[in-house]
């Protein structure tokens, strides 16, 4: 049923254990060739050298992914075990190789004392990496872990499935199927929740339930809480897999009161501050420029150099946006307001690029400079959409409570939208923001916004 998910799972997995063994090798023969400077007088001291990298390779990493793939395919876990087979396998594998190769006049070839420091360093730092991957699946907190999945249904089989292409993130260890279907003996007599937490090792469990009244399993889930055992309904879970919330099965309470959508004072000054130092110094670097732009939008097509839209934003309050001109002019004077289409032929030829570079959007710094939009936050949308989306789209008007953005969580996750199921698959972005609001999701959504603009991945 889930051999296309295991598959694409090992596959990754796969390449991920390769690269790291290519890297450890390296840095097992860089470790090797500097231990005289320790004290270890027996080995020749000498620089790294392209074929010396090439003979050890060779020799110690590809023994290392061929086992390693093998394996992957062959066992059903990957614990300390399997890894510890794999190192020991490899090894000797390895050492039987040099001997066979050992006659062979390679250039820059080790000699008998480098392979073995190298294959030792090899082998520690090995089971160093894969005991650092096991350590992180002991701590929740820090993201991942081994899952146990409660529940039945449509939505149960849905995160059966995410999980499963978590990769190496989490680990699906067992399904319990609660409450027990129609015919079936009584859940609470075949099935002990707790107790089968415990039993597969999983320090993650997931209530996926259609109806919880009346078939909660409360006391094993307080037995899990008070045991360390992290529980989670599914749409915490649709967070942590997604970047995402999952509005659909989410209730008012839920907002009121999970963990998250705390805009303080002081991140409100501190996320300020960042936007007027940050506009300042972008205008500044993009005014020689202006001149160009302008130069070229006047010469591509008819129009004003800026255009201006009524937008709406912090507080259901309008305002105007500013940005270079990217349409003909007058593009909806017959249509009205629609929503951009894929190679919508109201945008100019220049427009087209200026879009696709968000070179477009840098003129709204000076929005982010009057106080009306942040650096990072939702996308401003035109009134015209915004009544139709609240009427249609639960909570839509909660990604009003803090300021739009230049970009977002939504621009660098998802493609530009243009229909009201965009707009619905967007605001879930925007809530995930909002919940988990921070200078630091800030920078890295910058990060992202200057890739986009450097590969010209942005609007239609």
């Amino acid at each position: 049923m889930h051999t296309d998910i295991d598959g694409q799972r090992i596959r990754k997995r796969t390449l991920r254990h390769c690269a790291l063994d290519v890297l450890v090798a390296l840095t097992a023969l860089q470790l090797t060739m500097m231990l005289p400077y320790f004290g270890l007088k027996s080995l020749n001291a000498s620089v790294l050298e392209s074929g010396q990298a090439v003979h050890f390779l060779v020799i110690a990493a590809f023994p290392s992914m061929l086992i390693g793939i093998i394996l992957a395919y062959a066992a059903k876990s990957h614990g300390m075990v399997v890894h510890l087979t794999k190192t020991a396998i490899s090894i000797l594998v390895s050492y039987v190789l040099f001997l066979a190769m050992e006659e062979t006049r390679l250039p820059g070839r080790l000699g008998q004392a480098e392979i073995l420091w190298g294959l030792s360093v090899f082998a520690v730092l090995s089971l160093g990496c894969e005991v650092l991957g096991h350590v992180k699946t002991w701590f929740p907190a820090n993201g991942g872990g081994r899952v146990l999945l409660v529940g039945n249904g449509a939505m149960a089989q849905q995160m059966e499935d995410m999980i499963r292409q978590a990769s190496d993130d989490y680990e699906l260890v067992g399904r319990v199927e609660y409450p027990a279907a129609p015919g079936q003996a009584r859940a609470e007599e075949v099935q002990d929740i707790f107790e089968t937490a415990k039993r597969l090792g999983a320090n993650k469990v997931v209530i996926s339930l259609t109806e919880r009244r009346g078939v909660f399993p409360l006391q094993d889930m307080l037995s899990c809480k008070l045991s360390g055992i992290e529980v989670l309904d599914s749409p915490s879970m649709f967070e942590c897999l997604t970047g995402k919330l999952l509005i659909e099965n989410i209730t008012p309470s839920w907002f009121i009161f999970c963990h998250g959508f705390r805009v303080t004072p002081g991140l409100k000054a501190i996320k300020r501050g960042i936007d007027v130092a940050l506009s300042l110094f972008g205008l500044a670097v993009f005014a020689p420029f202006v001149p160009i732009v302008a130069l070229a939008l006047k010469l591509d097509s008819p129009g004003p150099i800026f255009f201006r839209q009524t937008r709406v934003g912090q507080g259901d309050k309008n305002f105007e946006l500013i940005k270079f001109r990217s349409m003909r002019q007058d593009a909806e004077k017959n249509t009205g307001a629609v929503w951009a289409q894929k190679n919508d032929d109201r945008v100019t030829r220049l427009g087209r690029f200026l879009r696709k570079s968000r070179i477009d959007e840098i003129p709204q710094l000076i929005n982010v400079l009057k106080g009306e939009m942040s650096l990072v936050g939702p996308r401003p949308e035109r009134p015209e959409f915004v009544q139709t989306l609240k009427e249609r789209i639960p909570y839509y008007s909660e990604r009003h409570f803090v300021k739009p953005g230049v970009s977002g969580w939504a621009q660098v996750r998802y493609p530009y939208g243009a229909s009201v199921e965009d707009a619905v698959e967007k605001l879930r972005y925007d809530l995930y923001y909002i919940k988990n609001i921070s200078i630091l999701l800030d920078f890295k959504i910058i990060l992202k916004t200057i890739n986009v603009m450097l590969f010209c991945r942005g609007g239609r």
